[in-house]
């Protein structure tokens, strides 16, 4: 695969600050595994290249939600652990949500509290908030009040042995080894991989030395995005059907495809070819 080939820049540069990372229990028996391998592991589907690479700035996070949403599809997903390893994931999904007016919004209503702050923060925010009172998931601010963008799912490219440690020691059940597809292919999967909690809510993605974006190669066109309806939305009326999440199609890592809108999408190119 020529395309996939490609991918990925590495940082010239990380950042040697004092920043203080979240405690995670998984992390620190990374740590302290007797014979780990301390460097990282690589897809087998990639050649990472180590170049220079900028990391994404404000001006990127500063558009609205739904054009956010669409930009992010290609980019990379950078978190340093503890160790100084770091993970590298292609984001291939991702959903919007509109602030006061959405009715799935956790902002629907303009209401700000405690938990949803970071969804009124600048763009490029992180907005991380726990569901089933077990898992986490992780979003970012975009233009707009109250206006965010969740991860859905990402492409392993780098460091995916930890990965695999993260997702483990989040499983309460021994578990078989998971395929490279399943380590990122959710919005909860993808922060157990990542091992994001709550520690990283309302962190800035343009300053944090632990969880940074970088550009990815080859943005997707137009015709490689599949617009389709957010996921356990539920009985949230014309919001549970407004075609506000957003994934490359033909994509393996992706959570849930839409094979209905895949065919539509497939049957007008070809009538316009």
């Amino acid at each position: 695969m020529p395309r996939k080939r490609k991918l990925l820049a590495q940082l010239s540069a990380l950042q040697n600050s004092s920043s203080s990372f979240p405690q995670i229990n998984a992390v620190e028996q990374l740590n302290t595994t007797p014979g780990a391998d301390p460097s990282p592991k690589s897809s087998k589907y990639f050649a990472i290249e180590k170049k220079c690479s900028p990391q994404l700035q404000e001006d990127f996070f500063n558009q609205p939600y739904v054009s956010l949403a669409k930009s992010f599809l290609g980019q990379i997903l950078v978190r340093k652990l503890p160790d100084g390893r770091e993970l590298w994931g292609r984001i291939v999904e991702t959903e919007a949500y509109l602030g006061g007016e959405d009715e799935a919004s956790h902002s629907k209503g303009g209401k700000q509290t405690q938990r949803n702050a970071a969804m009124f923060m600048k763009p490029g925010t992180l907005y991380v908030y726990q569901i089933y009172g077990i898992y986490f998931c992780m979003n970012v601010s975009s233009q707009g009040e109250g206006a965010a963008v969740l991860l859905r799912s990402l492409e392993p490219l780098q460091g995916l042995d930890a990965m695999r440690e993260l997702r483990r020691a989040s499983r309460k059940a021994p578990t078989r080894l998971l395929k490279d597809w399943q380590l990122c292919n959710g919005p909860s999967k993808l922060c157990q991989a990542f091992g994001i909690d709550k520690a990283f809510d309302q962190r800035d993605l343009t300053q944090d030395a632990a969880i940074w974006m970088v550009p990815g190669q080859d943005p997707p066109g137009e015709q490689d995005v599949v617009a389709t309806t957010r996921i356990g939305i539920g009985n949230r009326g014309e919001w549970a059907q407004k075609p506000l999440r957003f994934y490359l199609r033909g994509n393996r890592f992706v959570s849930v495809v839409d094979k209905k809108i895949e065919r539509e999408m497939a049957a007008r190119g070809h009538s316009d070819s």
